[in-house]
């Protein structure tokens, strides 16, 4: 990858880091009263909704990792898999696993 791409790269993750933790900064006070409250189907709505924002963000960021460094997207109808076993692998380009601890891709 040249430098200009790799800046590239790095600012896109960079972006999607930034959001991601806005996300998490911003569930704490619904985590907080879930905790002692049983939470009420809003709630509930709203958990999942920021549980399914927060994979999205996640696997953008792994999407372009695969794309930077493999150089071609994932494809297929388990690419949802094939992306987390690429993530993981230790023989990623460039010597670099994303995830070396997951243990429910096989």
């Amino acid at each position: 990858m040249n430098s200009f791409a790799w800046d590239k790269f790095r600012k896109q993750r960079a972006t999607e880091r930034e959001q991601l933790q806005r996300l998490v900064s911003g569930i704490h006070g619904l985590l907080a009263k879930c905790r002692t409250t049983t939470p009420n189907e809003i709630e509930l709505s709203a958990l999942a909704a920021l549980l399914h924002s927060f994979y999205t963000g996640v696997e953008n960021v792994f999407k372009r990792v695969a794309v930077e460094l493999d150089g071609e997207p994932v494809r297929g109808d388990s690419w949802h898999r094939e992306l987390l076993l690429r993530m993981k692998s230790p023989t990623a380009p460039a010597g670099v696993a994303v995830g070396r601890t997951s243990r429910h891709v096989e």
